[in-house]
């Protein structure tokens, strides 16, 4: 009976209300994004049964190329078919599929170097769980602020110009928030109206961009920031750090006095090489004096030997 349930409740709100593609697209997204992060922990943890990265003539070929290619042909399939049934079913499940193996490479693309397991690596999951969550919203029927789907401007609350200036201010809210180095409000904000106020009017995170621009000539308020940063986002942090370390993994762990001793070894270097530039091009330049006075005192002394030279008539 439960499963008859289930299969019903799948007809009604899946496939009768045409959203079977993007509940495809989710299913393919949430898939693929496991599999993957199991292989790459299967690899990093050098299983003998498991088998490895792909290493063509030496070329390791990471799995957002292959997620390329899946967005590729499936947004090309449905432009090719029209998005007629039962292709856009099939390609919005593909679709899903390069999602979850592009957006766990996310970090990679912005960074345009392998930090897979460093902790710019966090970045991909963040991109992850943001599409997933934003993929469910739209499955669940919401919509951004409230709107209904074929409802005219003239049927909503507070008219055209109103929805307008709820959404303009909407946005603005979650730049601001976004600013403020709130991250998680700020995106959710743009689909769920309030989230982005609530991080547009508390305090700014310490290292945020919102935080220098404001808080440098603010030393109170800038305190008060350190403070809850130390109180509240350390906790969070910690929790998220933890789930995160959960499903994806955790990073590599570089000893904070590694990386300090690896920046000064850097900052010396760049030092000492720039010193011994300058030393160069001042020993060039002595030369190039000693020269010049070389040839003026030997022309010197052969005009007192010689004399003058006389021109042939």
């Amino acid at each position: 009976m439960q499963i008859a349930g289930l299969v019903e409740g799948y007809r009604e709100h899946i496939v009768l209300a045409h959203k079977q593609p993007l509940f495809l697209l989710l299913v393919g997204f949430i898939t693929s994004f496991v599999l993957i992060r199991f292989s790459v922990r299967m690899i990093r943890a050098q299983v003998r049964w498991w088998p490895g990265n792909i290493t063509p003539g030496g070329l390791h070929i990471h799995h957002m190329v292959f997620g390329v290619g899946c967005l590729l042909v499936s947004g090309i399939g449905v432009f090719a078919t029209d998005g007629g049934h039962p292709w856009i079913d099939w390609f919005g499940l593909l679709f899903g599929i390069g999602c979850g193996l592009v957006l766990d490479e996310f970090a990679l693309i912005l960074h345009l170097e392998d930090v897979y397991w460093s902790e710019q690596g966090r970045k991909s999951v963040d991109a992850v769980i943001l599409g997933i969550l934003v993929t469910a919203l739209l499955l669940t029927g919401y919509v951004p602020l409230g709107l209904v789907p074929g409802q005219s401007s003239s049927e909503s609350s507070g008219g055209r110009w109103g929805l307008v200036a709820v959404i303009s201010f909407n946005a603005l809210m979650s730049v601001v928030a976004l600013l403020k180095g709130k991250l998680w409000t700020g995106l959710l904000g743009i689909m769920v109206p309030g989230l982005s106020w609530i991080g547009a009017v508390r305090l700014a995170r310490p290292s945020s961009p919102w935080a220098r621009w404001r808080y440098a000539d603010r030393p109170r308020r800038r305190a008060r920031a350190v403070r809850r940063e130390r109180l509240l986002h350390a906790r969070a942090d910690r929790a998220r750090t933890w789930i995160f370390d959960l499903i994806a993994g955790a990073p590599d762990k570089v000893p904070a006095h590694h990386t300090a001793t690896h920046r000064v070894a850097e900052k010396m270097a760049a030092r000492a090489t720039a010193h011994l530039d300058a030393r160069t091009a001042r020993h060039a330049e002595r030369g190039s004096h000693q020269r010049r006075r070389t040839v003026r005192a030997g022309r010197a002394r052969s005009y007192r030997t010689r004399g003058p030279r006389r021109r042939n008539p």
